[in-house]
């Protein structure tokens, strides 16, 4: 799918504020101002670190874990953190303001781009013997090694499997009617999240209340989450296919480069989790939640279980938000963990349209000697979000956050590592919209093992990245600067 198609990624929506309609006609300027302020960003207070005597909840194969029992798994990933007593201290704080538990046992596989994350879903999608759900923003028929995805799932639903999915209608929007058409003869249920006919929806009504969540599961055993859409634009990423690194990757100037003669496709870079273990179960707990909501037909083969089997050693806790709740999780996860940053907050964001909160939390970490960096795109399929990304820049380099523009390739991945042993990935975008209109699902990882991986990746992609500067920066085009503060105005629908 290439910058110009329809639907992407959910800002290639046109969307409103949950207060308002959109007015007919050519929409005039001060109505959008009026509307744009209509919806409002909660404010998080600073969460203070609670006694040392508090221990967080911890939950595994057979159920939740004792407190000397948690204390065990809490100390052997503390021996293993880089840094002594960081670990405890997120620990702390993630359980100040988490609703869901933390779940050991979980095995914890990065996947990346299409190139990786297709073949895994469509392993997990083979193996399954009782159901698979897919939750999906963008639901198409996607192509993993000469198998389409509606020849696969209809094949396991003729073997017995029960195949569920919910998907977004707003997102799958430009999806074929004869591949959703073609699923339901075979016996595979479908739900459309939030239809965009208001007689047609069959829960709270909102347009602008989109489902961005991407995930499956396989019989409440497996999961893949993250950013990666069930889209054709990630067939764009062949197996082995990566840009050279940019010559001038950290000197903050552009070097000159000769151009191909044809453009090459281009690749989305993202970034999925495969998750097998006891956490398993919140995901699926989210699933059929949604499928209450949208009033979704009875599930058979959905049973009552306790959580997964053990499958390894790695800390998960699944945040679930929804504009639903008066705050997003996600929002105040991410804002507690930046607060708690002891030496390093590294960020890969699609789509940067921080909120204030973020932004001072993000300038405040970078002032008192925390190593702040950014990986942004450099371009996008969302030109008024890239506008607004850049209208960012001058502040948040001045307080010593530093800034990269991927190059080359469309940067889609939803990634934060704090000190290493606290991670986060999923759905959630770095913008108003994920706090304040959207459903999401994100895994925060505990543990140095993850964490590490995820540095690994960021690294490797900084080095097809150019550093911004600021004496550079404030040389810009002054239309740049006023298309800037322009689409400003706008942040909290993009």
């Amino acid at each position: 799918m290439s910058d110009l198609a329809p639907f992407a990624d959910n800002r290639r929506a046109t969307t409103q504020p949950r207060c308002a309609k959109i007015p007919a006609g050519s929409l005039a300027l001060l109505a959008l101002l009026n509307l744009a302020g209509c919806a409002t960003v909660p404010h998080v207070d600073a969460t203070s670190a609670p006694s040392s005597t508090t221990s967080p909840s911890v939950s595994g194969a057979r159920g939740a874990l004792s407190q000397r029992e948690a204390q065990v798994v809490l100390a052997r990933l503390a021996a293993a953190a880089p840094n002594a007593g960081t670990l405890e201290r997120h620990l702390a704080i993630e359980q100040a303001i988490a609703e869901s538990p933390l779940f050991t046992g979980n095995s914890v596989q990065i996947l990346q781009d299409g190139r990786e994350t297709f073949p895994a879903m469509f392993d997990a999608i083979r193996g399954a013997r009782q159901y698979i759900d897919l939750e999906y923003y963008i639901f198409e028929d996607v192509n993993c090694n000469g198998t389409r995805l509606s020849d696969l799932l209809i094949s396991k639903r003729q073997a017995g499997v029960e195949i569920n999915v919910i998907y977004d209608a707003v997102g799958s929007i430009a999806t074929p009617s004869d591949f959703l058409s073609r699923l339901q003869q075979a016996g595979v249920t479908l739900v459309q999240f939030n239809p965009l006919n208001p007689l047609k929806a069959k829960a709270h009504y909102s347009i602008n209340d989109r489902d961005h969540r991407k995930m499956l599961i396989a019989d409440g055993a497996v999961a893949i989450l993250g950013g990666v859409n069930l889209s054709s634009t990630y067939e764009s990423a062949p197996r082995g296919l990566a840009s050279p690194p940019s010559p001038d990757a950290d000197s903050g100037t552009q070097a000159a480069r000769t151009e191909p003669a044809e453009k090459p496709q281009e690749v989305w870079r993202d970034i999925d989790v495969e998750i097998s273990g006891p956490v398993v179960t919140e995901l699926q707990d989210l699933f059929l939640q949604h499928w209450r909501d949208q009033h979704g037909p009875p599930l058979g083969e959905h049973p009552a279980t306790p959580p997964g089997k053990s499958q390894g050693s790695e800390i998960v806790r699944i945040v679930g938000s929804s504009p639903s709740r008066l705050t997003s999780r996600y929002y105040v996860t991410v804002l507690s963990a930046i607060r708690a940053a002891e030496h390093t907050v590294w960020i890969t964001a699609s789509y940067f349209v921080p909120t204030d909160q973020e932004k001072d939390d993000l300038m405040h970490a970078a002032r008192h000697g925390i190593d702040v960096r950014l990986l942004l795109p450099s371009h996008s399929d969302s030109a008024p979000a890239l506008a607004v990304q850049h209208s960012h820049y001058s502040g948040l380099l001045k307080a010593g956050v530093k800034i990269y523009e991927r190059e080359r390739d469309v940067l889609h991945s939803k990634t934060m590592i704090v000190d290493t042993v606290w991670s986060i990935t999923g759905s959630s975008n770095f913008d108003h919209r994920s706090v304040l209109f959207n459903d999401e699902v994100d895994a925060v990882i505990i543990g140095a093992s993850t964490g590490k991986q995820l540095e690994k990746i960021f690294q490797d992609e900084l080095q097809r990245a150019r550093r911004i500067d600021l004496a550079s920066w404030r040389q810009r085009p002054a239309g740049a600067k006023l298309r800037e503060q322009f689409w400003r105005l706008w942040q909290k629908l993009l």
